[in-house]
């Protein structure tokens, strides 16, 4: 079988060529049913109203927002040239909509345990996915740039990347810890 590439590697590719390319796909289908599993446990609870899922939605939406524009505003205070677009940033921030619902579901059939355990587990998967995906992106950027393995620079975007990790498992408690009583 042919493994040759078929593009050019310093230029970013569609998803279909490129199975580590980021696609919003997963993230926004996730970002839905993460609404629509909000109501659901909002009615078990008669909790529910059209208003307390408009609120859901939104604030989910809003706080993605500032997560990216955050980044964002980090990159460029860092001063890192990277070829993460603003969309890349939105389909990173957005996987963590899957964990959420996995802990939802878990908190929706097992109770408070279950939810606890289930996002315990995917909050330390996305950190890890984060951390190897987001290093692989702004730290091969230093290599290419001739910056040392151990530069302040080379540091920076390190511990950027760490925060970034960081507050994922953060997002995910944030917005579904109050869904489950």
């Amino acid at each position: 079988q042919d493994w040759q590439v078929r593009y050019q590697q310093d230029t970013p590719v569609a998803p279909r060529f490129d199975v580590n390319a980021p696609d919003l796909y997963i993230p926004a289908m996730a970002f839905l049913t993460y609404i629509l599993l909000a109501g659901l446990a909002l009615g078990t609870q008669n909790r529910f109203s059209p208003d307390s899922l408009g609120l859901v939605a939104s604030s989910a939406l809003a706080w993605l927002l500032l997560e990216v524009l955050s980044v964002l505003l980090s990159l460029y205070l860092v001063t890192v040239s990277t070829d993460l677009t603003p969309i890349d940033l939105v389909a990173f921030a957005g996987y963590k909509y899957v964990g959420m619902i996995v802990g939802l579901v878990a908190g929706l059939l097992l109770g408070r345990v279950g939810y606890y355990v289930a996002l315990t587990w995917c909050c330390l998967s996305i950190f890890v996915f984060m951390i190897r995906t987001l290093r692989l992106k702004l730290l091969s950027e230093a290599a290419a740039e001739g910056v040392l393995v151990r530069g302040a620079k080379n540091q920076l975007r390190m511990y950027l990347t760490m925060a970034i990790a960081a507050a994922q498992p953060l997002f995910m408690y944030w917005l579904t810890f109050h869904l489950l009583r």
